[in-house]
């Protein structure tokens, strides 16, 4: 389990202190994440809040392996739809960053999830991800199981 970066909660590490509380997760700014100046590229960002969303599906015992069902018909994957993201202040070469995700809505075959990307007690970047169902290049409906996941994660508010 990755070290959590210091952030303003003080709750146990990688795992969520409740099932309506943000997940969180560690990330290293390396060499590779920055352009010429050390500061972080842009597209990295959404390497991190990729990161951030997987690991918080695996928190709830959601695994991309699993869910793709071996390429039969129960399969399916996840797609970003849209993205709003507000690129507030830099991370540098070195930084160590975390990675906040929670769902703020769901829908029979869509999700909302909310990020943020904090150093320390500042917030750098805050998101808003759409992210669909899909199967056979086509929507579908959320499966039961993993719908009542999402939804005991949830949280509803004021965001970005």
């Amino acid at each position: 389990m990755p070290r959590m970066a210091p952030h303003p909660s003080d709750r146990p590490r990688g795992e969520p202190a409740s099932p309506a509380s943000p997940h969180r997760l560690a990330v290293r700014v390396y060499y590779e994440d920055t352009d010429f100046s050390g500061v972080v590229y842009h597209a990295s960002y959404l390497r991190f809040l990729e990161r951030g969303r997987t690991e918080f599906l695996r928190a709830l015992g959601i695994e991309h392996r699993g869910i793709f069902g071996n390429g039969g018909a129960d399969g399916f994957h996840f797609v970003v739809r849209a993205m709003t993201v507000e690129f507030l202040k830099p991370a540098l070469m070195d930084d160590e960053l975390c990675v906040e995700t929670h769902p703020s809505a769901t829908g029979g075959a869509s999700i909302v999830m909310m990020q943020k990307i904090w150093r320390g007690g500042k917030v750098l970047l805050t998101a808003k991800v759409r992210i669909a169902v899909v199967a056979g290049g086509k929507a579908r409906r959320i499966p039961a199981g993993i719908l009542a996941k999402l939804k005991a994660s949830t949280i509803v508010g004021p965001h970005i």
